[in-house]
């Protein structure tokens, strides 16, 4: 899976505007930027500049160092997430192996049991 930072940056972004319990618009308006604009950032279909990711941190009053530092740790979660699948799916498979004189064995009791 490949993790898509914009959307991340949306993700943390609309989380902290929600938990303000704060609107598009009233945030739009105080950082200057247009409903429409930063609905695409929260949506992860827009990349922010970081003058505009500054702005709109500003109007949440998240430092952006914050921002940054919680989607750092969702980009770390999915990529122990890719990771320990990746480890799952590529794991060798030990698989008992039996010497010849356990073959051996196995045969005389089959030709035993048979007889």
């Amino acid at each position: 899976m490949v993790v898509v930072l914009r959307r991340e940056v949306g993700d943390v972004l609309r989380t902290r505007r929600v938990d303000l319990g704060r609107t598009l618009r009233d945030v739009s308006a105080q950082a200057s930027v247009s409903l429409g604009y930063l609905s695409e950032v929260e949506r992860g279909e827009k990349e922010a500049s970081s003058e505009l990711l500054a702005s709109i941190c500003a109007a949440l009053e998240l430092p952006m160092s914050a921002m940054l530092r919680d989607v750092s740790e969702r980009v770390e979660r999915a990529e122990n997430i890719d990771r320990v699948a990746a480890v799952a799916v590529s794991a060798p498979v030990s698989l008992p192996v039996r010497s010849n004189r356990m073959k051996a064995a196995s045969n005389a009791a089959v030709r035993a049991s048979a007889a």
